[in-house]
C-alpha cells in the first residue's frame, strides 16, 4: 500500500520501536538444496514464521513501472508461500512521484525503519537509495536501471562491488533504428525526444545520433522536463518536419505520452520508443524487455540475498534480452504504417491498443 508523506514522517518517528520487532537476518545452510533461515528474534533454525521487511520505492506512476512493482509483489508473495516465510512490503511501499525531496525522505524513513532490503524502481530512485545506504549495510536490489555502470551504481555488471545490484532494461537502440528504416527506407529526418536530465536516456541518445550520422539521416533533438515542455517539444518536432520520432526508456516522456500521442498521429509521424508502456499510451511502437519478467527477476534476486545470503557485491546485474516489439494497432492504422516486416526482425511482435494501464 502506498502512503503519503505524513506516513513516511510518522514511520521515522517510530523507527526505534520498529527496529526492535519483526526484522530478521539470515544464515545460509544449503541442505537438500533448501536454505534454512535463522531469525534473530528467537534464534530459531526454522524458516517458518520468519519476516523480512522489504522496502519498494517506485520513481513515478507509469504503466511500465507499475507493471514492475506488481510483478515484484506477486513474486515475493509466491516465494513467501513456497518457503513458509513472510516478505512484508505492504508497510514499506512508496511512490516518489518523480520528486527528489520526497524520494530522499522515503530513503531516510526506510533506513530508520531498518528494513532488510530496499528495491528501488528506475534509475533516479536507485541512485537516491544507494546514497542513503552508503554507510548502512542494507542491501539494495534495483529494477529497470538502463545503464547501472554509467549511473555509477555499480563498479561493473559482473562485480557490482558494494551493497547494490539488480536488473537492467538496457535498450538495443540500433535494433529500434533498424525497425524505423525498415518501415521507411527513404527516411531522411528523425526527431529525438527525451529529458536530458534522465540518466537512462543519455547512452541511447548518443547511440541514436551515431546511427543517424553513419546512415546519412538528419536528427533533430528536442527535450523537456515537464509535461508542458514535452508537449512544446513535440510541437517543435512536428514543425521541423521529422518523419519519425525516437524516445528511449525515458520516464519523463513516458508520463507525458498520453498528452502527445495524438499530435504525432495527426501529423502521421510514428513514435518509436524504448518500452511497451509507451505503445499502451498511444505511441506507435515500444521496444524492449518484458517488464513483468523484469520485476519477477528482481524479486528473485532479493529473495536470494535475504534467504540464501547472496552477496550483492558479487551478484551480477541481470540484463534481460531485448527483442519484443509492442505495436499500437490503433495508432498504426491511423498513420497508415505497415509493420508486417517487424515479425522477421524481433523475437516477437505484440499488439496493443491505447489505454492508461496494463490489465
Amino acid at each position: 500500500m502506498k502512503k503519503a508523506l505524513a506516513v513516511i514522517l510518522s514511520l521515522a518517528v517510530a523507527a526505534s520501536a520498529a527496529a526492535c520487532s519483526g526484522s530478521s537476518t539470515t544464515e545460509t545452510e544449503d541442505t537438500n538444496a533448501e536454505a534454512e533461515v535463522s531469525e534473530t528474534a528467537d534464534e530459531s533454525d526454522e524458516a517458518d514464521g520468519s519476516v523480512y521487511k522489504v522496502g519498494i520505492v517506485q520513481y513515478v506512476d507509469d504503466a511500465s513501472l507499475n507493471q514492475i512493482e506488481k510483478a515484484i509483489e506477486a513474486e515475493l508473495d509466491a516465494k513467501g508461500e513456497e518457503l513458509g516465510i513472510t516478505f512484508d512490503y505492504a508497510d514499506y511501499t512508496y511512490n516518489g512521484q518523480a520528486d527528489s525531496t520526497t524520494l530522499n525522505q522515503i530513503a531516510t524513513g526506510l533506513v530508520a525503519d531498518q528494513v532488510d532490503i530496499i528495491i528501488p524502481i528506475a534509475t533516479p530512485t536507485a541512485m537516491i537509495m544507494q546514497s542513503a545506504t552508503e554507510n548502512d549495510p542494507i542491501p539494495v536490489v534495483f529494477s529497470a536501471v538502463t545503464d547501472p555502470v554509467g549511473a555509477n551504481l555499480v563498479a561493473s555488471l559482473e562485480e557490482p562491488g558494494s551493497n547494490i545490484t539488480g536488473t537492467s532494461d538496457a535498450l538495443d537502440t540500433t535494433a529500434i533504428f533498424d525497425l524505423i528504416v525498415a518501415a521507411d527506407p527513404d527516411i531522411s529526418k528523425i526527431g529525438l525526444l527525451y529529458d536530458n536530465g534522465q540518466d537512462s536516456s543519455k547512452a541511447a541518445i548518443e547511440e541514436a545520433k551515431a546511427y543517424c550520422e553513419e546512415n546519412g539521416i538528419e536528427c533533430v533533438e528536442k527535450t523537456g522536463t515537464t509535461n508542458g515542455e514535452v508537449m512544446l517539444a513535440a510541437d517543435s518536432l512536428i514543425a521541423d518536419g521529422v518523419e519519425a520520432v525516437f524516445t528511449p526508456s525515458d520516464n519523463t516522456i513516458m508520463t507525458a505520452e498520453l498528452a502527445i500521442y495524438e499530435k504525432f498521429i495527426e501529423a502521421k509521424i510514428p513514435h518509436y520508443t524504448g518500452a511497451d508502456s509507451f505503445a499502451l499510451n498511444g505511441a506507435f511502437l515500444g521496444y524492449g524487455v518484458n517488464y513483468v519478467d523484469l520485476g519477477t527477476a528482481t524479486a528473485d534476486m532479493a529473495v536470494d540475498i535475504l534467504v540464501n545470503g547472496a552477496d550483492p557485491a558479487s551478484t551480477p546485474v541481470y540484463i534481460l534480452d531485448n527483442g519484443i516489439a509492442t505495436v499500437n494497432t490503433e495508432t498504426a492504422e491511423a498513420i497508415g504504417l505497415d509493420y508486417s516486416m517487424f515479425a522477421d526482425m524481433c523475437s516477437s511482435v505484440v499488439e496493443t491498443i491505447t489505454a492508461e494501464e496494463f490489465e
